[in-house]
């Protein structure tokens, strides 16, 4: 695994970021621009994820997930909503008929669930406390599971480790009916601290059987940017190629406006093609860019901007 993984190329990094800022330049055509925001919406997990959540608090983001914007019956829905292990049965309760698992993934109008798990945002347990707390998500209905690796594990260069750990989680995500909770991996980016760091631990979580890659927690300085999520959309590219399989990568914590989202969403056509952007390949993970959406999709219909009290405070 060292060896495969040390084996690696190098990033050129000057190169990457070039490549990056060309596809943040691409301009979309007005006509186009609701169906680009439309699409947005579609691709968000709109999350909670504070030490101070409540059920109530959950409630009211499922009531948003629903029904983004109550003045507009033409709005769609978001592709799920994520909270911690403990507040999954409250958000499927508050769900109901709208709860449909990797729904959208098969053109089913659907909102599915997302747990946090192996100690977020550290990392730092044992793995028997991290499967456990894996292992609780699941059995409350989580559909989904975002597990953290072990940052300081990755960097001491103990990737087998990391490796055997995703596995294990990954392990800990099926179900008897084989209806198993798909894997998102977050990779904290902002702690890899190198471009050559995020490609290998990139390719380290796809070798261990992720569904999904994740730049954050979104609790740390530095979270997701374009030339770190086109990096590994370039990886499971290329892992699509080799493999035939199909990978998905969720950019997470700092996207926060239309404009940028966008952005996002071209570097995803233009690097692994457009069938990515779909709810089961692509996700925003956010708190506050569904906001600024549903503000530029009001600005669309009516002609002008609305104030932010035009939509509901997350």
């Amino acid at each position: 695994m060292r060896r495969y993984l040390e084996g690696i190329p190098g990033v050129d990094a000057v190169g990457l970021e070039q490549r990056a800022a060309s596809l943040g330049t691409r301009s979309i055509k007005t006509s186009s621009k609701k169906l680009a925001l439309d699409r947005v919406i579609e691709l968000i997990d709109l999350t909670t994820l504070e030490g101070s959540d409540t059920p109530g608090k959950v409630r009211s983001l499922v009531a948003k997930a629903i029904t983004p914007d109550p003045s507009d019956p033409s709005c769609p829905q978001v592709a799920a909503v994520c909270v911690y292990g403990d507040l999954v049965p409250v958000a499927i309760e508050a769900l109901g008929a709208h709860h449909a698992p990797r729904a959208k993934a098969h053109g089913v109008t659907g909102i599915s669930v997302a747990a946090v798990a192996t100690a977020f945002p550290s990392g730092r347990a044992s793995l028997a406390v991290k499967l456990a707390d894996v292992a609780d998500a699941v059995a409350a209905g989580a559909d989904e599971i975002d597990m953290v690796i072990d940052r300081g594990a990755f960097l001491a260069g103990r990737y087998g480790e990391v490796f055997e750990q995703i596995v294990a989680v990954k392990e800990a995500c099926r179900r008897k009916d084989g209806d198993d909770a798909h894997l998102k991996v977050i990779l904290e980016v902002g702690e890899l601290v190198t471009y050559d760091n995020v490609r290998r631990a990139s390719w380290l979580a796809v070798l261990a059987g992720a569904d999904f890659i994740k730049t954050s927690t979104g609790k740390v300085t530095s979270n997701a940017t374009l030339p770190v999520t086109l990096l590994m959309l370039e990886v499971v590219r290329d892992w699509h190629r080799m493999t035939g399989e199909k990978v998905g990568v969720k950019p997470a914590g700092g996207i926060r406006t239309s404009k940028d989202a966008i952005k996002y969403l071209v570097t995803v056509a233009e690097t692994a093609g457009e069938e990515w952007l779909q709810p089961h390949l692509f996700r925003f993970g956010a708190s506050s860019l569904l906001n600024d959406v549903l503000l530029q999709r009001q600005k669309i219909r009516t002609g002008h901007y609305s104030g932010a009290d035009y939509v509901t405070i997350d």
